[in-house]
């Protein structure tokens, strides 16, 4: 009988059993362990929305909701090349934001609230990007996740950002039972030390748009796969994972 060299022989219903028994500190051992992993993988990580500054990057991650970074890279060069500034970006005229952002989506509500946001930070924050989380939340479309974005990458101050990738992995690595974002977060940032939560949101982000997807995730393609309770859910198969597998060249 040929050796079986899966990762992870377990079912399913006895890997759930094992995720259910497991105690804080042998899942706090396997997040670490995972994240390590991670690191390996994805060791120069980075935001993957274009941005100069702070303002930019908020812009852009408002842009985001419900679109592709790729999109949206695409669309805020005109945009910033025409409002530079954030007193030009809050004086324009909604019309034309709505044309300039409309391959975005929902390009209305953001038009909207790029330029209410813009106004706020004018007129309640002496023209500058808040750098606390508590501030950010109050701008016109800005949630914890967009503010964790903002604070990482442009403040330097880290934050865990719960987009769909984040959660579903969170929820497969078996770090939160939780569908929620807020309560995801929580509980993720009792596992892994503070001062990794940006770099961990980002590898968490490129994991799952690369390797661990939606519909199909390439678990035999997966260095995580002896470590991961929800190994087989996708394509087991390494040569046929590896062809799941997307590229850098996807994202630009």
């Amino acid at each position: 009988m040929a050796k079986d060299t899966t990762p992870n022989r377990f079912n399913a219903n006895e890997r759930n059993l094992g995720r259910m028994r497991e105690s804080l500190a042998s899942k706090k051992i396997r997040a670490k362990a995972i994240y390590r992993s991670l690191t390996k993988n994805y060791p120069n990580v980075s935001c993957e929305l274009d941005h100069k500054n702070a303002f930019e990057l908020l812009v852009a991650t408002v842009l985001s909701a419900q679109c592709n970074d790729k999109r949206v890279n695409q669309t805020t060069p005109a945009l910033f090349k025409k409002y530079k500034t954030i007193k030009k970006m809050a004086a324009a005229d909604l019309k034309d934001l709505e044309t300039l952002i409309k391959p975005t989506g929902f390009f209305r509500t953001k038009a909207k609230n790029i330029k209410k946001l813009s106004e706020k930070i004018i007129y309640e924050f002496q023209g500058a990007v808040p750098d606390n989380l508590e501030e950010l939340i109050t701008l016109p479309g800005v949630g914890r996740k967009t503010a964790n974005v903002v604070l990482g990458h442009a403040f330097g101050i880290p934050g865990i950002t719960v987009d769909t990738h984040f959660g579903r992995l969170s929820r497969r690595f078996g770090w939160s039972k939780q569908n929620d974002p807020v309560k995801v977060e929580f509980e993720v940032a009792g596992l892994i030390a503070r001062k990794e939560w940006t770099n961990l949101s980002q590898r968490m982000i490129w994991h799952g748009r690369r390797v661990c997807h939606s519909r199909k995730p390439a678990c035999g393609a997966c260095s995580l796969a002896k470590l991961c309770p929800s190994f087989g859910i996708g394509e087991s198969d390494p040569i046929k994972a590896k062809r799941l597998v997307k590229t850098e060249a996807d994202f630009r």
